[in-house]
């Protein structure tokens, strides 16, 4: 089958694959040539896949797979970095991967925040206003 992964920027990975492992929020699963049609939101993890015996990885920053027509395997994601040491992968790459998508969320946490709290100001000021007979 053949497998592609794509950011962005580049197209990180083209070659033909074997069989790969990746995991979804629901844990962990494999594709094998032949697979029925597939689509899923990637976790921030490390993707696995064998070629003619030899194993490659690939740390992704999330992302979506699609398996289409039983012989190709697509992964978008923000960020993909390839490596043949796991552990490299493992240690350095995933690790910062985690502490941006944490940093992400507490982002989006404040931003929703300061959102809601001019939301309130709004409609006090309306409240205010149709007190005060304005709005008629």
């Amino acid at each position: 089958m053949r497998l592609r992964i794509v950011t962005p920027l580049s197209v990180v990975v083209d070659e033909n694959a074997d069989s790969l492992r990746a995991q979804d929020a629901s844990g962990s699963f494999g594709i094998r040539s032949g697979h029925a049609p597939f689509l899923t939101a990637l976790a921030v993890s490390i993707l696995r896949w064998s070629t003619g015996g030899h194993e490659r990885f690939c740390a992704l920053r999330g992302g979506v797979l699609t398996v289409t027509g039983n012989t190709t395997v697509a992964i978008s994601t923000r960020e993909a970095v390839v490596g043949d040491d796991l552990a490299t992968l493992d240690a350095e790459v995933l690790a910062r991967f985690q502490s941006d998508a944490d940093e992400e969320r507490v982002e989006h946490v404040e931003t929703m925040r300061l959102q809601m709290n001019a939301i309130r100001q709004m409609i006090v000021r309306l409240k205010q206003g149709a007190d005060m007979g304005q709005f008629r």
